[in-house]
């Protein structure tokens, strides 16, 4: 099962950026969905998720008032909005989908590629 992240790029500290993550073998609405990254020579961390029903959303302290996660059924497709970026924020960027919300990487068996997220002047 694949998921699909875009929307990686460079963006200038204190700029905005929006990833987006998708697929087409499966309703991401039926999954708690969430992203993770993860920077050269540190290991994969929680950002943001949101459960399977859309009542309760998660997000890592480095993350609160930054970035917002939400999905749009229709579309079938996750979002993650970020703002007021900063260089530690440069990492890969990883969409994942399991049955229940968990901030542990190994709870999710479905993953995407990821995508590039490089922050600097």
């Amino acid at each position: 099962v694949q998921l699909a992240e875009s929307g990686g790029g460079l963006v200038q500290p204190g700029g905005s950026q929006r990833l987006s993550c998708a697929t087409s073998a499966f309703a991401l609405s039926a999954y708690s969905v969430a992203w993770f990254r993860q920077a050269p020579g540190k290991q994969r961390e929680f950002v943001a998720g949101v459960d399977w029903t859309g009542s309760t959303t998660q997000y890592a302290d480095f993350a609160k008032g930054r970035f917002t996660i939400s999905r749009d059924s229709p579309k079938n497709t996750l979002y993650l909005q970020m703002s007021s970026l900063r260089p530690e924020d440069t990492a890969v960027y990883y969409c994942a989908a399991a049955n229940d919300l968990s901030i542990q990487d190994d709870s999710y068996p479905y993953w995407g590629q990821g995508t590039q997220v490089t922050v600097s002047s």
